[in-house]
């Protein structure tokens, strides 16, 4: 074994490399300790810029770790990119994405990359950000309704993808003879949304964490008002918005939860009828299991607040068309008072307690000892 397995699934080999990744979207690799079950599996799984990556097959049975930068097959000539996931788990992955290697064919790992590998790798990535600022100034002059969110080098420099976004479709053929000319390259457009564009740009959200597109999410799930309904969120969507203007990611984190305490929560938009009016629905505690009811609909006016057990009597007795007197239920008074035994023990330590104790002198011994019975000197 050349590396070292530290707690955490982290690996570090004897040179003092670290063989793990900082790369977001990269799987707990759980079985690293088990070195066997590394070579079941042909495929590996290797990560590009950011979100991008694919399997490929290790048709020369390189030795293949975790962190390794590796050359594989690409359209045309090569990519570069980092092996992230090796062993079993990568099947697992594969069927998790709907990889079908009987129906898809799946590209090669031609070698490890070599410096000179490396050096053009670097090359290509620094040219990434003035390509995407010209493609910005030549997309404008051709008034395409369109923006440039990313440009991503192959590795070998022969090849560019640009992501874009747009809201209606948009006709890029003349800029892909402009851009080609441009830069002399292959080009390819990619449309993506919103939210993969904040996870390839990243930045801070409003909790004043990463955001967690640009960490650790991967698969995008729509988010619906509802969500916030269900949690009693303020529906003002410059709150409920991210950075990508969409709603965000994290309104889904406790929905679940919130749903599964609320299956046995009344309706809100049933008022609660009693004598002295009837009351609606303003604010609900979920896990306290408590429920807000006022006497005008939409504004806080006399809330009264209420258990769902008491809101669940109160509805019984309104679809038997009895009012009730007091929303609030009645508390049993206690008759037999218990009369608590105790001493009031204030006062009764005097305050000079700490003062050093004085010593008292014995009459005794001075009436013992007078004038009288004192032991005559020698001299008198």
């Amino acid at each position: 074994m050349d590396y070292i397995l530290l707690p955490g699934g982290f690996r570090i080999n004897k040179k003092g490399t670290n063989r793990t990744t900082d790369k977001k979207l990269s799987a707990v690799d759980w079985m690293c300790d088990l070195p066997e079950t590394h070579d079941d599996c042909p495929f590996v799984e290797v990560q590009f810029k950011n979100t991008r990556k694919g399997y490929y097959l290790n048709s020369n049975q390189l030795k293949l770790e975790k962190g390794d930068m590796v050359a594989v097959e690409a359209t045309p000539g090569h990519d570069i990119g980092e092996v992230t996931l090796t062993g079993r788990l990568v099947e697992v992955q594969m069927q998790k994405n709907g990889i079908n290697t009987k129906k898809t064919e799946i590209r090669r790992v031609y070698r490890k990359a070599r410096p000179i590998d490396i050096e053009k790798y670097e090359e290509a990535k620094a040219k990434e950000h003035d390509t995407m600022i010209r493609t910005r100034r030549i997309a404008a002059d051709l008034n395409l309704n369109m923006k440039i969110g990313d440009v991503e080098y192959q590795g070998d420099g022969n090849k560019a993808i640009f992501y874009y976004i747009a809201d209606e479709r948009v006709d890029f053929r003349q800029l892909i003879k402009v851009l080609a000319e441009e830069f002399g390259i292959r080009i390819e457009m990619r449309q993506i949304g919103a939210r993969q564009e904040a996870g390839r740009i990243g930045g801070i959200g409003p909790c004043g964490r990463e955001l967690c597109c640009s960490t650790w999410m991967g698969n995008f799930v729509s988010v619906a008002t509802n969500a916030a309904r269900y949690q009693d969120l303020s529906t003002n969507p410059q709150k409920l918005a991210g950075q990508c203007a969409k709603l965000k990611c994290c309104i889904n984190y406790e929905l679940d939860s919130y749903m599964d305490v609320q299956k046995d929560f009344p309706s809100k938009d049933i008022p609660l009828e009693a004598l002295t009016g009837t009351y609606y629905h303003f604010k609900t505690d979920v896990f306290k299991r408590q429920m807000t009811y006022s006497s005008a609909p939409g504004i806080a006016a006399n809330l009264v607040v209420l258990s769902v057990d008491r809101v669940k009597e109160i509805l019984a007795l309104n679809r038997k068309g009895e009012k009730v007197g007091s929303l609030e239920e009645k508390r049993e008074e206690k008759s037999n008072v218990v009369n608590v035994d105790f001493q009031n023990v204030v006062g009764q330590d005097s305050v000079t307690r700490f003062d050093p104790a004085k010593k008292k002198k014995h009459k005794s011994r001075n009436k013992k000892h007078g004038p009288a019975n004192r032991p005559q000197s020698a001299n008198s």
